[in-house]
């Protein structure tokens, strides 16, 4: 019995040991080592095929990028689960496209469901799949030959490699996704963008630090002469990927390295360079194969029409394209400067505008900005932006990106918000949030108001304040302050309403010079609806974040050597950063930064169900009534998830959060003269990290669906 004890034992330790090593380490033995190697994806110069049922014919990857957060979770937290990624993968093929993209190693969920969904499927969803280099390991004093870097990126390369053909097991802890990978998707994976968005200063620092390591001859790929060290280290990736896949699974496919215009292959003039700090180039140009690589590589960059759009700063711009309506078209322009630099596909893997309320860069010649356009502009925007990259030749596209993400963060915004909690509420403000075709909106089926004209969601309950002829109605969700206005026989053309708002117990004024109005509290926001066109949420300057935080950038002072009083009576408009110098506008490269106004209201109906929905509307009219939304952000919340604001900026030197647990409000009309507007408590209490939302497709899906319907 304490024998057989014994070889039981040993018996489980082995076959521990070698689910260990196989599934865990990659270790195997290749048991058929002349078996021919094959592949059903191949290049040419400008075009990528594909063979199936023993036909070889151009593929055009029409893809869209999946990122990995809902609402209430962080990207990390890989919570997406099997029955939405089934639902997920049936909505984008119906809109059209044919491949997602994905960023780094997810959940098994993912890859279980990808195999579900396309294991009987005639017409499959194809895969291109990333390799991710840690953002803080790319943002940090190591080169790209540092072990954390090259050594994780090689690593990194195997593990996806194993789970897309099911013989991985990873844990948590790992920085990616876990569980036990056993679903072969490999059938539907046509290619690898190796890498991210290259930090210039980490390409030239490895560059500058290793002169003598430019080349690297491989099996499957090797430099030319006029390759850099940067080049030559992802040379060496890409040929140990294709080395491992081709000797442990006898298969190749598709392989490229991601890049964007801040590292591309041009040369620009020296203001230019300068501005805009490009100091490094990453060409796949030399990089080049052997005949032992039966697929082939093509040129991945992300490209937007708005950042960073060098060509609008070129002097000379005779010869550019136009668009349709006769203005100049740098992002077409662009594309194709890429197409004839290169000698094998390219292909656009992100291009996208923004559905958020804020802005954060502008496309001074199309519009396609990089924030504040509306779902239907949007869904204008995307196909103008596909048309442009087919025009230019390029052989795929890939839109960016299927979902919001309520995570994320944007550097114009992220100093006012606190980045610790990001997840728990819908930021309007940030842009980056927004690039989806699928929105999460506020509430488990339906939102708590829409701003539509229609009051019957309003109840007794919600009402706050009451004045003369006037009352006001408040309620909010993860998104938004609602609002409801009413002024016995209200006029938009003649009437002006003032509604002053004290957040911060610190800071504000009884006065606001500006309109020569008085308050009962020291109000630190005043809200001003003077008709369609000149409405707006207006601040004190001393609760002003623009000023606290940009001040040297628009005025060239400092904020804090320069205090505001805390009671000043001035009141400014809300301003968001767009660039730090304006020599378009200007032609002073020196100049000073510009910014837009994002306090002022845009009227229109906000309900998705209407058929003039403007997603982007925040007030409408409605006989006496006014009903308005207000982002969290434009009142200085930093996390409404915990009611915090910002405290006074001049204490602190800079954003530093504080919790409150009511506001007050009045409300007042320019008909009553001079008085001190009463104001009442509103109370406040957050959500913590339970949040409701639904899923909605954006105008913009139902635009796309149709225009590739009509373009197959």
């Amino acid at each position: 019995m304490k024998k057989f004890i014994i070889a039981a034992c040993v018996v489980v330790l082995l076959i521990f040991a070698a689910n260990t090593a196989y599934y865990r380490l990659g270790i195997y033995i290749d048991l058929d080592p002349d078996a021919p190697v094959t592949t059903f994806m191949t290049t040419d110069e400008d075009t990528i095929y594909m063979t199936k049922d023993g036909k070889t014919e151009p593929f055009e990857i029409r893809g869209v990028n999946m990122g990995v957060g809902i609402p209430g979770e962080w990207a990390t937290d890989y919570a997406i689960d099997r029955e939405t990624y089934l639902r997920w993968f049936a909505q984008i093929q119906e809109m059209g496209a044919n491949t997602i993209r994905v960023y780094t190693i997810l959940h098994n969920d993912f890859y279980d469901a990808f195999y579900e969904y396309n294991q009987d499927r005639e017409d499959p969803l194809y895969l291109i799949h990333g390799v991710w280099i840690n953002d803080y390991v790319q943002n940090s004093h190591r080169d790209a030959y540092d072990d954390d870097f090259r050594k994780t990126f090689l690593e990194d390369c195997r593990t996806v490699v194993d789970i897309l053909h099911g013989k991985k097991t990873l844990n948590l802890g790992y920085g990616i996704g876990s569980g036990s990978y056993r679903r072969d998707v490999s059938p539907w994976v046509i290619g690898y963008i190796l890498g991210v968005e290259w930090e210039d200063v980490t390409v030239v620092y490895t560059d500058h630090k290793y002169p003598e390591r430019n080349q690297y001859n491989g099996t499957y790929m090797y430099t030319t002469a006029e390759a850099s060290p940067f080049e030559a280290m992802l040379c060496e990736v890409g040929d140990k990927i294709i080395e491992y896949e081709s000797n442990r699974y006898k298969q190749q496919r598709l392989v490229a390295f991601s890049n964007w215009p801040t590292t591309d292959p041009f040369d620009y003039p020296e203001d230019i360079t300068r501005y805009f700090m490009k100091c490094a180039k990453v060409d796949v140009e030399h990089i080049a194969t052997t005949d032992a690589f039966l697929s082939g590589h093509f040129a991945s960059y992300h490209v937007y029409p708005y950042y960073p759009d060098y060509l609008n700063y070129v002097e000379d711009k005779s010869g550019f394209p136009l668009t349709e309506d006769g203005e100049i078209n740098t992002y077409l322009e662009y594309l194709t400067r890429l197409t004839a630099h290169h000698s094998i596909p390219v292909v656009i893997s992100e291009y996208g505008v923004s559905t958020g309320r804020g802005m954060a860069q502008r496309d001074y010649n199309t519009g396609r900005n990089q924030g504040n356009m509306s779902e239907d502009e949007q869904g204008e925007a995307l196909i103008e932006c596909y048309e442009d990259i087919m025009a230019a030749g390029c052989a795929g596209s890939c839109v960016f990106t299927w979902q919001d993400e309520w995570f994320k963060r944007t550097w114009n915004t992220m100093h006012a918000v606190d980045l610790n909690n990001t997840p728990y509420w819908s930021d309007y403000q940030t842009n980056e949030q927004y690039f989806g075709l699928l929105s999460f909106d506020p509430g488990e089926e339906e939102s708590i108001c829409y701003v539509d004209g229609d009051i019957s969601e309003w109840k007794e309950e919600d009402l706050v304040a009451e004045y003369k002829d006037m009352s006001l109605s408040m309620k909010y969700d993860e998104k938004f302050i609602y609002f409801l206005i009413r002024k016995e026989d209200f006029s938009p053309e003649e009437d002006v309403l003032y509604l002053p708002i004290d957040i911060t117990p610190k800071t504000g004024s009884t006065y606001c010079e500006n309109f020569d109005i008085s308050f009962a509290r020291a109000s630190d926001f005043v809200m001003i609806i003077d008709g369609k066109e000149n409405s707006r949420l207006m601040v004190q300057e001393r609760y002003e974040t623009m000023r606290a935080m940009y001040l040297h950038e628009t005025e060239n002072q400092d904020a804090y050597i320069n205090e505001v009083a805390k009671d000043t009576p001035v009141f400014k408009n809300i301003l968001l950063m767009l660039q730090t110098a304006t020599p378009l506008l200007t032609g002073n490269w020196e100049a000073s930064a510009e910014t837009y106004e994002t306090g002022i209201f845009t009227y229109g109906n906000a309900n998705p169900e209407a058929e003039d929905f403007n997603s982007l509307a925040d007030f409408i009219f409605a006989g006496d009534y006014i009903e308005l939304k207000l982002p969290w952000q434009l009142l200085n919340f930093s996390n409404p998830s915990e009611m915090m604001i910002h405290d006074d900026y001049y204490e602190h030197y800079g954003v530093v959060n504080m919790q409150i647990d009511e506001l007050y409000i009045g409300i007042s009309s320019e008909e009553y003269g001079e008085y001190r507007i009463p104001m009442e408590s509103f109370p406040l209490e957050g959500w913590g990290k339970t949040v409701t939302y639904h899923e909605r497709l954006k105008e913009s899906y139902y635009q796309l669906k149709e225009y590739w319907a009509e373009h197959p």
